[in-house]
């Protein structure tokens, strides 16, 4: 007997398993293994997504329905339209499979149903307790009251399941790139283990956070979000006049202060965090 699907259950399944298809092929720990400066590239390529996450959500206004707690009134649902979107699609998605992998953390995995597809044999490279640590709900919670009000005008365009779903997008985008830091937090410990093992055993919070600063890489990353915001961003025509035009999709300086303020102080909060606990 053919098993039939809903069409909206087999576009995710393959964009899930065209998104294993693609981190297979990008996967840093193909090869040689994973490597500071491969994580370095995965980091530097994520910054594309949110960019372009970044551009998705700037198409449309705030669209406060989307995020009021009595707007939407689903039956046998308490929430925001935004709520609902984010806690079904992540439910769905882990049927597909996403959360077997290492790199995505759920914003609501209370109540995740169990993945039906096949598993990918993914290298389990980081310590088991590296699935105990998820900063989505401070990530959520910046998100809403303090980036988007930065990102999204004033106004309402009535398209509230699209704009919760450029929400949803850029929030795994940001999450990911967050909690990369237990990646990066791996690499620099087995490259120095000498340098992190007396912080670990001491609980040297603030050591630890001082070791994994470079004020100089920082600016260099912020520098780099901005001029690619301002790349991807532009207005692009046919006449050689339209190149370097001022009309943005939307204002470049955001993701900077995105990177500066939120994505590398929390992807180091991440970091010292996995590291407190990876002599365990």
């Amino acid at each position: 007997m053919m098993i039939r699907f809903p069409l909206v259950v087999l576009v995710l399944i393959i964009g899930t398993l065209r998104c294993r298809m693609a981190k297979a092929e990008s996967n840093p720990d193909s090869g040689n293994g994973y490597t500071l400066a491969s994580v370095r590239e995965a980091l530097v390529r994520q910054e594309d997504t949110i960019i372009y996450g970044l551009i998705e959500r700037a198409k449309f206004p705030s669209n406060s329905h989307t995020y009021d707690q009595n707007y939407a009134q689903i039956q046998g649902f308490c929430g925001s339209l935004v709520e609902f979107v984010v806690k079904n699609t992540e439910a769905l998605q882990s049927q597909a499979g996403r959360y077997k992998n290492p790199e995505e953390n759920p914003f609501f995995p209370e109540h995740l149903p169990p993945s039906i597809v096949p598993s990918y044999p993914f290298t389990q490279i980081l310590h088991p307790r590296a699935a105990s640590i998820n900063i989505n709900k401070s990530i959520w919670n910046m998100y809403f009251q303090e980036l988007l009000p930065l990102l999204a005008t004033s106004g309402d365009d009535g398209n509230y399941a699209q704009t919760a779903a450029s929400d949803l997008s850029l929030l795994q985008a940001i999450s990911r790139r967050i909690h990369y830091g237990k990646f990066v937090a791996e690499v620099k410990f087995k490259d120095a283990p000498q340098d992190y093992e007396p912080l670990i055993r001491a609980k040297d919070r603030e050591g630890l956070m001082k070791l994994l600063t470079f004020t100089s890489v920082e600016e260099t990353v912020r520098k780099r979000v901005e001029k690619k915001a301002t790349v991807f961003g532009q207005e692009v025509g046919l006449n050689s006049d339209d190149v370097g035009n001022e009309k943005r999709k939307f204002e470049p300086s955001v993701a900077s202060e995105l990177y500066q303020k939120w994505v590398i102080p929390l992807t180091k909060e991440v970091q010292v965090e996995y590291l407190l606990h990876r002599l365990d």
